[in-house]
């Protein structure tokens, strides 16, 4: 589904994964984590997609929201588990989008 986004600016997250062998609560995490981020302040919406790479956009208010993410413990300690089981390797990029458009169908 395409997140419904607010009129720029916002912000975008992009977490791009390529994932190990190891499923282990994987699934899990994943859906506790976007229920999660869902409940923080600045929150607008997340995409994601996986073949073999993985690619994740949550979009926030603001950087200040992106931080207080990033600080959240829950989602810390996910993090930590992701670079220790899940992930072969990841990249997190930050960017500020100035400009959206496109169709949506009802």
């Amino acid at each position: 589904m395409i997140a419904k986004t607010p009129k720029p600016p916002y912000y975008a997250v992009i977490f791009s994964s390529l994932r190990t062998e190891n499923e282990s609560d994987y699934h899990e995490i994943g859906a506790l984590m976007v229920e999660l981020a869902k409940k923080q302040q600045g929150f607008l919406g997340i995409e994601s997609a996986r073949n073999d790479l993985g690619v994740t956009v949550s979009y926030w208010s603001d950087l200040e929201a992106i931080k207080s993410w990033k600080n959240n413990t829950e989602h810390r300690l996910a993090r930590e588990r992701g670079r220790k089981e899940w992930y072969r390797s990841f990249k997190v990029r930050i960017a500020k989008v100035e400009r959206d458009y496109g169709t949506e169908i009802n």
